[in-house]
């Protein structure tokens, strides 16, 4: 099996990216968000791969981090995701957002893949929740350990989160915004949604 490829950038395609290592082109799929960020042509780009095997066809695909090749195989594991609905997901979510996505059940952020409906979302949210944790969308750093340790006893955090989720935006919004605001973890309720909206606009 096929790791990762390191080669030349030759070719940059709506759903893929040609890969030339030694003399030979490697088409690889890839989400819209890697397409983006790929930059310019012939130059050296690494991307870990996974080998998708069916009876009439081998697809690669391949991602610049493990961490976004471990969540497109995890989006593949649950059933009615396969590969094109797995790419379509991270073209418009991280590995990071959807992980949050999942954690706040945010339907919503989640069906803005194109061809993801909200059974299918409703789905990956189910038979994700229990394989991911906050770990996975906080850094680690000291203040995000620390809201980890009291996420669900932090009174004020969940006031505030409450109260942006009543004025109309998703959890996964709400939680990107607190968590945008310095000292957060320490802030009264009211102060940290003053913060918080302004983080918003």
């Amino acid at each position: 099996m096929i790791g990762y490829i390191k080669g030349t950038v030759e070719g940059i395609m709506q759903d893929s990216i040609l890969l030339e290592n030694h003399g030979i082109g490697y088409r690889i799929m890839t989400s819209g968000i890697v397409i983006q960020n790929i930059g310019k042509l012939h130059q050296e780009q690494m991307l870990f791969t996974y080998l998708h095997v069916r009876e009439d066809e081998m697809s690669l695909y391949g991602f610049p981090t493990t961490e976004e090749l471990d969540t497109f195989q995890l989006l593949i594991s649950v059933n009615g995701i396969g590969p094109k609905a797995a790419l379509a997901i991270l073209s418009v979510l991280s590995a990071r957002d959807l992980s949050l996505a999942v954690l706040s059940g945010d339907v919503k952020a989640i069906t803005k893949a194109n061809g993801i409906g909200a059974k299918i979302a409703n789905r990956l949210i189910m038979e994700l929740k229990d394989k991911l944790t906050f770990d996975d969308y906080f850094d680690g750093n000291e203040a995000d350990e620390q809201y980890q340790a009291h996420v669900s006893a932090s009174n004020n955090l969940e006031d505030a989160m409450l109260a942006l989720v009543s004025l109309g935006y998703s959890e996964s919004e709400s939680m990107k915004a607190i968590k945008q605001v310095p000292d957060y973890e320490n802030m009264e309720s009211e102060m940290l949604l003053k913060a918080a909206l302004k983080k918003m606009f």
